[in-house]
């Protein structure tokens, strides 16, 4: 099974970034957790703060892989253009949040992703990841 990770702008901060909201731990060595605890799945991972390259990403493996976890981050309530790619592509999206952005501010609350997506988790930390690997088993 082959499941890419994208995830959006500013994620490349977690570790760093409003530590009260996003946890202590970065993405590399949470993704290194993935990857031992599924050692079955082909996972990878991929990071960008433009919106143009999560777009072509998804674009350039959307037809290939079995499952796709996006975390647009900010992009999920700003950006048609990467619900239309969602939309273009045939492999699943699980849309995916760690924090909970229906408890957030309003503009966070509306996802352009999400009518194209299998489905959606949010709130549960890092491990909404982990939730979204389980969801393509």
């Amino acid at each position: 099974m082959k499941i890419t990770i994208i995830n959006g702008p500013n994620l490349n901060l977690l570790g760093t970034r409003e530590p009260e909201v996003y946890g202590i731990i970065t993405f590399e060595n949470y993704f290194k957790e993935l990857q031992t605890k599924y050692p079955n799945i082909q996972l990878t991972y991929f990071q960008s703060n433009v919106e143009g390259e999560l777009i072509s990403k998804l674009q350039e493996i959307g037809f290939d892989q079995d499952g796709i976890i996006l975390n647009a981050a900010a992009y999920t309530h700003t950006s048609i253009a990467i619900g239309d790619a969602v939309k273009a592509i045939s492999t699943p999206v699980v849309e995916v949040h760690i924090s909970n952005t229906f408890t957030r501010e309003d503009y966070r609350h509306q996802s352009f992703i999400a009518s194209a997506a299998k489905g959606i988790i949010v709130g549960f930390g890092l491990a909404s990841y982990d939730l979204a690997i389980k969801s393509f088993m």
